[in-house]
């Protein structure tokens, strides 16, 4: 996954628990695609007072990732749904006998998962 869409997923997952500030540098460097500058300009600081807040928002980010692994859970669940879907065509294409039964217990076993919260 490239960093980018790597930040703006974490964002999404844990940005509420940043500060203000780190919310909004986030919000106009990964979601608006300003740069330091324009950010430094805006709230006036200097660029490398906006590159610190988003290497440090990053860091929070990362770390939040490591601790309770939101992102990763969701990025293998949709992998799952991903196979089932497939297994669940090939079923109906008549090349996957048993593709309906593995769907299943895909589903259930994702499911499962997310009961646990």
């Amino acid at each position: 996954m490239k960093e980018f869409h790597r930040i703006n997923l974490l964002y999404d997952f844990y940005g509420s628990l940043l500060t203000e500030r780190q919310q909004k540098f986030i919000e106009l460097y990964y979601g608006d695609d300003l740069s330091l500058g324009e950010i430094a300009e805006q709230y006036d600081v200097t660029r490398q007072a906006v590159h610190d807040t988003l290497k440090r928002a990053e860091q929070t980010l990362n770390n939040y990732e490591e601790k309770l692994g939101l992102v990763g859970k969701l990025s293998g669940d949709y992998r799952s749904l991903e196979e089932a879907t497939a297994l669940i065509n090939d079923y109906q294409a008549g090349v996957a006998p048993d593709g309906l039964d593995k769907a299943k217990h895909i589903l259930h076993s994702v499911l499962d998962n997310w009961q646990r919260f």
